[in-house]
């Protein structure tokens, strides 16, 4: 017999959890479920959970719980989310919540057939140069403070600006900022809101 699957889902839409409940009892059945509306319900954070399903903002912002199990780690996106996400996470650790139901089970199906282990290469080629710069740029500091920090011209900051957006895919402040996040490079209370 099969190990019932351990899942906690953490939205504050009721909606979305049922939803998401529903879907994984009636295919993916033994699992067992708890359901919290937010991420400070949870009463005791326990290792035994195979998979943690929430939403962006959730795990943005308790990202120190859920880096350290970001292959366990399910993020709900919107269909405005998709472009700057899906250079930020594999592809079976989100789930856009706007695609079709039979879209949504093919997801969930690969994600409880493959159980990846931790990604060594999460920095896509990012020199560490590269990547002092990439933690400087989320936490808020300009191009000359940079400059100034990492002693090398303000020209060299920009290159390193634009070697960082084209390997990455990603454009924008709040993009890269996801990514820093999500791979481990900074921690949500290092940046400045």
């Amino acid at each position: 017999m099969r190990r019932s699957k351990q899942i906690v889902i953490i939205l504050n839409d009721t909606l979305q959890s049922v939803g998401l409940q529903s879907l994984l009892v009636d295919y993916f059945s033994p699992v067992s479920i708890t359901c919290y509306q937010s991420f400070n319900e949870i009463e005791e954070k326990k290792d035994n959970i195979d998979f943690y399903f929430t939403d962006t903002d959730t795990f943005v912002l308790n990202s120190d719980f859920f880096m350290p199990r970001k292959n366990k780690s399910i993020v709900l996106t919107h269909a405005g989310y998709i472009r700057e996400t899906q250079n930020v996470l594999s592809v079976n650790l989100h789930i856009n919540i706007r695609q079709s139901q039979e879209f949504i089970i093919e997801q969930l199906k690969l994600l409880f057939q493959t159980e990846q282990p931790n990604n060594p290469d999460s920095t896509k080629g990012l020199s560490s140069r590269e990547i002092d710069v990439l933690q400087l740029i989320v936490k808020g500091i300009t191009n000359k403070e940079i400059a100034d920090k990492l002693n090398i011209s303000l020209n060299t900051v920009l290159s390193h600006r634009k070697n960082i957006t084209s390997k990455l895919g990603i454009k924008t402040v709040s993009g890269l900022t996801y990514y820093a996040i999500m791979n481990g490079l900074v921690s949500a209370n290092d940046i400045e809101l």
